[in-house]
This record gives structure tokens, sequence and C-alpha cells, in this order.
């Protein structure tokens, strides 16, 4: 893991190997096998949301959370429900009749390691499984609690959130998006649910909405910062490393930030983004260093 953090960051490293053994035995809680015909769909989903990626939105909600004395377990619980959107869209993003993908976090993409029809399912199943997390009274006693935050989840992931983004990525190859136009179609698809995250965080905390604003601020530079950072990594990365196929942007004609403001242009921005995230956190004190920490990893990744 300290391969990833040219900073040594020690404290990144240990809240992302912790958050990631949290996740895959909280996932694989949430998805027993059945014996019976439904299993090939549960081993799916398991495929796809056990062992693989860095969990930067369930440490976002715990970090957030653990600002305001949350506990670990409800934390871990509602970034599981952040993070099987996450997964879902990956799912469904890597189907032949969106990206086509074949490679997810070094291993066969998951229609491919079954078949579309189950990949879809699977995918639909994820979807549904995040809300059913944030419904259970373990994931928060308070039903208002738990109601914010599947108002919170839903607002993220649907058509004026991440599937709106989605949407307007397909449809990049086709049009002519300058700066502006692929700045709101970033915020929707990668930072909606990145701030969603931090903000699902500060409602466990109980924070009133009125004392989000620089949670919020933080979560938008972050957002814009993360993009910024896989479009450079696009361009620049190394495939064994990410995992997946790289370059396919710049094959398709797709108008990203690195291709409109070029490459030491798009990382200075990040950086300059990754400055201000920071700033925002002025107020709190040793509390928000891992927020801190993770906003310097955004733009340090190698995958």
């Amino acid at each position: 893991m300290t391969d990833d953090l040219s900073s040594g960051d020690a404290l990144l490293s240990d809240a992302l190997a912790r958050i990631q053994r949290e996740v895959d035995a909280a996932m694989a809680g949430f998805l027993p096998v059945p014996d019976d015909a439904r299993a090939p769909l549960v081993e799916a989903m398991r495929y796809a949301a056990i062992g693989g990626g860095k969990r930067v939105r369930p440490l976002l909600t715990v970090a957030t959370a653990s600002m305001y004395a949350v506990s670990r377990d409800a934390a871990v619980r509602t970034g599981c429900a952040v993070e099987a959107i996450h997964v879902y869209s990956l799912v469904h993003d890597d189907l032949p009749c969106m990206d086509d993908d074949e490679t997810r976090h070094g291993k066969p993409t998951l229609h491919k390691a079954y078949d579309e029809a189950t990949a879809v399912l699977a995918g639909d199943s994820l979807h549904a499984l995040a809300f059913e997390i944030l419904s259970m009274p373990e994931t928060a006693g308070d039903p208002f609690v738990r109601a914010e935050l599947t108002a919170a989840l839903a607002a993220a992931s649907g058509w004026n959130g991440m599937a709106g983004g989605q949407m307007m990525d397909m449809a990049a190859s086709a049009g002519d998006y300058d700066l502006p136009t692929i700045t709101r179609l970033q915020q929707l698809k990668t930072g909606a649910l990145l701030g969603a995250a931090v903000e699902m965080g500060a409602i466990l905390g109980r924070v009133p909405e009125e004392g989000r604003g620089h949670l919020r601020a933080y979560a938008r530079d972050i957002g814009l910062a993360f993009q910024i950072a896989d479009d450079l990594l696009d361009i620049e990365g190394d495939e064994q490393a990410a995992g997946k196929a790289l370059r396919k942007d710049e094959s398709a004609g797709k108008a990203t930030f690195v291709s409109l403001m070029g490459v030491e242009a798009a990382r200075m921005q990040a950086r300059a983004l990754v400055d201000q995230a920071v700033g925002h956190l002025a107020a709190h004190g040793d509390e928000a260093d891992l927020l801190r920490s993770l906003a310097r990893f955004i733009v340090e990744r190698d995958r």
C-alpha cells in the first residue's frame, strides 16, 4: 500500500489497509451465498464487491464520521452502502453497451468472468443492497438519520448525480465539450458520490445541514482533483498498476481535463484543488488529518 503514497503517509496507509479489510468483511456478511439457483448471482456480487478497489469512498465516510464521534461500525456500514453504489456503477460501466472493458482491478470484468445478464443483475442487486444497508437499524438507530442518509445517496446516484454524469460522458465522444461542460460532467459522474460519502459521515454525526458547507466544499474540490488525476493516469499511467485498460478516452476522441488544459496545467490544477480542499478544513484540528491526507493521496496515487 505504501507504494501508492509518495509522501510515505503512514496514517493514510494504515487507514486504507484497515478500511479495505473492514469493507471486505462487511460485504461478505451482507452477501451470504444461498443454497439455490440464486447462488451465481450472489457469487458475482461478491466477485465485484470483495477484494478490489482502493475504498476511498468508505474511508471518506469513516474519516468524516470519526470527527464527530460516530461509532466505527455505523460509519463502516454506511461506507459500504456508498461503495455498493460505486461497485454497481463499475459493473454496468464495464458492459459492452457502455465502456466495453475487459479488466477491472487487475482481473476480468464481471461480464467476462460470468456473463452479461448476470452482470446486469449483479449491478442491480448491488444498487438495491446499498439502500437495504441504509434502512437497517444497525446502521443508524434514528429513523430520521436513516432517511437522510438514504436521500443523500439516492440524489448522488441518479439522474442528477452519477448516472446523469455517465450519460453526459457517453455523449462526450459525439460532442464538442468545453471546460465548463467537462467540469459539470465530472462533478456529477465522479464528484457526486465522493460528496455523498463525506456528507453521509456528517449526517451520521448529526451535523446540521447549515454546518456542512465546508465539508461540501472539501468534497467538491477533491472530486474534481480526483478526476483530473484519473485523466492524467489515463495518459501517463501503467496499465498493470492501474489494473484496467488506459488511454481509451484519447483513442475515442473524448474531451478530458488533460486534452483541454494540457498535462502540466492539469497537474497544477489538481494540486491547487487539493490545497484548496485542505484549506476548507482549517477550522478542524488533528481530527481532520485523515481527510487532509486523503486529499493529497488523490493526486499522488498510481491507480
